[in-house]
């Protein structure tokens, strides 16, 4: 006969009864009990007057709090150090994104959602490093919030700034930056440096978290440079990126042999007798790519011919390993930090008219129809006939000049074909405004103008497009089995920011078809189309791309959804982008026969060359910034015509239609507060009633413009 065995209800003790209700109310956070419905439902023997009791300690430390009646609920509201011994923990890798008030977000690559850290969590990390982040998984927490637990690496090294003095220690103060540490520096290591001189200081010791001091010493005294020229520098600095080239690699430079050889001649195909031309902006200095054309009674052969960087950049060498740390040139409004040193990137590897380079081509035939028949990769010679400007090709399209007149023509009817398929198949055509500044002698802007793209900018554009696609398709295509390699991505938009996004246009009485992404695309580019006769629509384009997500490059290809190409990758650019040497590489390696490289490697490096591509933008993007605002401190005082790009509870955003700069006008300044709805479309006044909406045209006073931050402020004027 067998014994039934019944669970007799236990009496937990103090510190086991505390636990078991934290842990029951952690994991069901929209749980309401009273404390005779928790000891039903733990199956436990206490009284209901010791589960008051801890209820209520619980209450007083946040972590429970009492509705009705002695019904408690979890806190949501509670802190991170509070709820963390009774949640699960994850730790991510990812970037340091500072706010001013000192807190953080992490973006990883492996979190959906930015990690929160409070800013006594950071850890004395700054902003741009990578960190490893804890992540306390809090039921009811929408929001991931962390602490971090370690820095993994420093963005920044040096901090461009100017130099005080004080009884115990001197200190570099950064200058056009405020998320920058200051830097201590012993007074031995001064050298006498007067106080208020500028200067670099390259961090030797960070302290542990945000209380210990940053120390570090004078790299470089700048005796002679203008605030404009100390704040281009520390924009660079600060986003990372190094503006000297290490002596190994200069030397290393200095050893390579420019001459070309017969034997090398002979293992290329010569094109150096068919008519090449580059076609570039005026102001550039380095070459990556020519055309050539080839023109017969059924068929035309079109060459595009990029600089063979790789026969120069040899793998594991001094020059590789910093063109990898670098993996971008830098473009900021008065200067170019490159990739690779001079007499590469301007001299040997530059595809300068005149002279013979050695290049990576690829050959494209097409019909009279301009179908594509035929296709062909490998290395190359080309002698360039001329170097156009965008401009003077221009010129010869608009049939202002007669020089190459009948192949120049012919090349633009051809791109033209393949822009109008490219669109056919649902490309987006958004267009992101590109400022231009006319500077003086001391890089001061004396006028700012909107690029203009035209048939030649685009032209080009084209061509290139048509290259780096058909090379990625040629790889993906080659075997069977997948031939690792780097591809440019870019995902479909994400579907939340699409929804808010097209509950915004409908506003302005725009529709976006959010149903397929074909639809979207089409949307997008019915958009872009009427964003071109109706100014208060322009303002939508920028809030449309951040709809999407950043292409970036990966081993995994997943197509290019703004081109609608399923495969693309970057093989036009190798001297200023590090991702087109590895595909000069993977590509030459596998033209003869088939190369299979890691993986795993090529992944690890995709991410860190796309984070290096992240941060020369923000480079780019601030040193815009900044020029516009000295721009606009020769206008104070001045009124100017702009349009709304922005409400948030303080003010408005107005960008100026002359020099693109966007500044804050107030509502402090306008003498009366504004409702401002959810949608932030639209600001209404309070008294007046007055209302102010998203791209409205407005005349304002500029007031104030400040370099350190950047920011412009202005006033309404009263039409």
């Amino acid at each position: 006969m067998s014994k039934h065995r019944f669970n007799k209800r236990r009496k937990l003790s103090s510190s086991e009864l505390r636990g078991r209700i934290t842990k029951y109310f952690s994991r069901n956070p929209k749980k309401r009990m009273t404390a005779k419905q928790l000891i039903k439902k733990l199956k436990i023997n206490n009284s209901k007057d010791s589960v008051i009791h801890i209820f209520r300690v619980l209450e007083k430390e946040g972590i429970l709090y009492n509705i009705k009646d002695d019904r408690y609920k979890w806190n949501r509201k509670m802190s991170q150090t509070t709820a963390a011994p009774f949640a699960e923990k994850h730790e991510y890798t990812g970037v340091v994104d500072m706010t001013r008030s000192g807190a953080a977000y992490i973006v990883s690559d492996d979190s959906e959602l930015d990690i929160y850290v409070p800013a006594k969590m950071t850890r004395g990390a700054f902003h741009g490093d990578t960190v490893k982040v804890e992540v306390v998984e809090i039921p009811g927490r929408n929001k991931p919030e962390g602490r971090i637990v370690e820095i993994v690496k420093r963005k920044t090294t040096h901090v461009v700034g100017i130099v005080h003095q004080f009884h115990r220690y001197g200190s570099v103060i950064p200058v056009s930056n405020p998320r920058l540490p200051e830097v201590h520096i012993k007074h031995q290591d001064l050298n006498g440096i007067k106080e208020g001189t500028y200067a670099i200081a390259e961090i030797t010791d960070w302290g542990i978290n945000q209380n210990k001091a940053v120390w570090g010493k004078i790299s470089k005294v700048l005796e002679k440079a203008s605030h404009s020229d100390v704040s281009m520098q520390s924009i660079l600095y600060s986003n990372g990126f190094e503006i000297e080239f290490p002596p190994e690699v200069l030397q290393e430079v200095e050893t390579i042999d420019g001459s070309i050889t017969e034997d090398e001649i002979e293992r290329r195909r010569d094109f150096r007798e068919t008519w090449t031309v580059t076609i570039d902006p005026a102001s550039a200095r380095d070459f990556d790519d020519a055309i050539s054309l080839v023109v017969s009674e059924d068929k035309i052969e079109l060459g595009v011919h990029i600089a063979d960087v790789t026969h120069y950049v040899r793998e594991k060498t001094a020059l590789d390993k910093e063109a990898l740390e670098r993996s971008t040139s830098v473009y900021l409004v008065d200067r170019v930090v490159p990739m690779l040193p001079e007499k590469l990137s301007n001299d040997l590897c530059s595809l300068n008219p005149q002279v013979d380079r050695l290049v990576f081509s690829a050959v494209f035939t097409f019909d009279k129809k301009f179908k594509l028949k035929d296709k062909w990769f490998g290395k190359g010679i080309i002698h360039s006939d001329r170097r156009f400007t965008y401009e003077e090709a221009q010129e010869v399209i608009e049939g202002n000049s007669e020089e190459y007149a009948e192949k120049v023509t012919l090349l633009n009817e051809l791109a033209h074909h393949l822009r109008k398929e490219r669109f056919k198949h649902g490309s987006i055509a958004f267009e992101s405004e590109e400022v231009y500044f006319e500077l003086d002698d001391q890089a001061r802007p004396i006028s700012v103008q909107v690029k203009e793209r035209k048939d030649a900018h685009m032209m080009i554009e084209d061509f290139m497009l048509l290259a780096n696609k058909m090379v990625a398709e040629y790889i993906s295509k080659k075997e069977q089995l997948e031939i690792p390699f780097v591809y440019r991505v870019h995902d479909e938009p994400d579907p939340d920011r699409l929804a808010d996004f097209s509950l915004f246009a409908s506003e302005l009485g725009v529709q976006i078809k959010v149903d397929t992404p074909k639809n979207i695309a089409s949307s997008f580019n019915a958009l872009a189309e009427r964003a071109q006769e109706d100014e208060r629509l322009k303002m939508l384009e920028p809030l449309a791309i951040r709809t999407m997500a950043k292409a970036e490059y990966s081993p995994n290809n997943i197509g290019h959804y703004g081109l609608s190409f399923d495969y693309y990758t970057h093989f036009t650019s190798p001297i200023r982008r590090y991702a087109d040497v590895l595909v000069h590489r993977i590509l030459e390696w596998n033209l003869s026969k088939t190369t299979r490289v890691k993986k795993d490697d090529l992944d690890t490096k995709c991410k860190y060359i796309s984070g290096q591509e992240r941060k020369a933008n923000d480079a780019e993007r601030e040193s815009v910034k900044y020029k516009q605002a000295e721009y606009v401190l020769n206008q104070i005082g001045q009124v100017q015509t702009g349009y709304v790009s922005g409400i948030i509870e303080k003010g408005i955003f107005v960008i100026l239609h002359e020099s693109r700069g966007e500044g804050l006008v107030s509502f402090q300044s306008i003498g009366e507060p504004y409702i401002v709805p959810d949608s932030r479309l639209y600001a209404v006044g309070r008294h007046s009633k007055e209302k102010i909406t998203m791209g409205d045209s407005l005349k304002v006073r500029i007031v104030d413009a400040d370099l350190e931050t950047r920011l412009i402020e202005m006033e309404l004027v009263d039409e």
